[in-house]
């Protein structure tokens, strides 16, 4: 995908830098992709253009995709062929999905999202966890400027709650709660902190760059997994048509320090669930190669 401006997460872009040609074009390859069809009344109504500079966004997306769309007379309509290819990542089925997800939170709101019509969607509902807008604008800025934050925190694993001082690097979300990545200056290590546990924010001082660092935030590690072995073969066949298995494994990548997480989430924090392979389907098939960085606890 070709951007405007390079930028990085220390360098906002320009205002109004990404809403040029190139967001136009992006915009029509999602459209005719997603949709299936486009006219210029879609370029005019979303970026406030003229009719003229939707004709030359158009053309020039047709001088770079010739093949990708046709133009019905009969309707004033550009159409996808059956043998279109996505021109940018920005049409991908991720981006797609992801915003379809974003759809069900705020279905009036969809800033910077090119969904046209979309089906129906829903998402299983959840509890919302207690966050404090204030302490959440406090961490972020901490980790903008790296500084110390004094915090009142309630752990599990404590009655009370305790006083730290740490300095956070990240944000994460684990599906269902945000944490901050951060350096415990009270243990002398790298921790996660759920940002609901976080009761109060009594200072913050400047302290000095901690990313680098932690070493389990930046080394990946590689999860194999595959069907149960209890499993019948027709059962075993469809659990690898679901997760895309080749020669019945499938791999990703994940950050050390998220491992109890993604193992969490498919139900594989424990060697011995005590479930049934039905019910379990999918076994962690290198949980020996992974047993130094596997978690302790169950709880957190």
């Amino acid at each position: 995908m070709t951007n405007d401006v390079e930028t990085t997460p220390n360098t906002p872009p320009r205002a109004g830098a990404r809403w040029g040609q190139e967001r136009r074009l992006e915009f029509i390859d999602y459209r005719l992709h997603w949709d299936g069809h486009l006219n210029r009344s879609d370029l005019t109504s979303f970026f406030g253009i003229s009719v003229p500079q939707s004709s030359l966004d158009l053309a020039e997306y047709i001088k770079r995709a010739p093949g990708n769309l046709t133009y019905d007379t009969s309707t004033k309509v550009y159409r996808a062929p059956s043998s279109f290819q996505a021109l940018f990542a920005s049409s991908s089925l991720e981006r797609y999905l992801e915003d379809l997800l974003r759809a069900t939170v705020s279905p009036e709101g969809l800033h910077g999202s090119f969904l046209g019509w979309y089906p129906p969607v829903a998402t299983v509902p959840r509890p919302w966890r207690r966050l404090d807008v204030t302490a959440v604008i406090a961490v972020v800025k901490a980790i903008r400027q790296h500084e110390a934050l004094t915090i009142r925190y309630q752990s599990f694993s404590s009655a009370t709650p305790s006083v730290r001082v740490v300095t956070p690097h990240a944000l994460v979300n684990n599906g269902f709660r945000w944490h901050m990545r951060a350096y415990c200056h009270t243990n002398d290590d790298f921790r996660d902190f759920l940002l609901s546990r976080v009761l109060e924010i009594e200072k913050s001082k400047i302290d000095q760059e901690r990313a680098s660092a932690d070493r389990a935030w930046h080394n990946m590690v590689r999860l194999v997994l595959a069907p149960h072995p209890e499993l019948e073969s027709g059962h075993r066949k469809v659990i690898e048509l679901d997760f895309g298995m080749t020669e019945g494994e499938c791999s990703f990548e994940c950050r050390q320090a998220l491992l109890f997480y993604a193992l969490q989430q498919l139900g594989l924090d424990q060697p011995d669930s005590g479930k049934s392979a039905k019910a379990q389907q999918i076994i962690l098939n290198n949980r020996d190669e992974l047993a130094e960085f596997l978690p302790k606890t169950s709880y957190r």
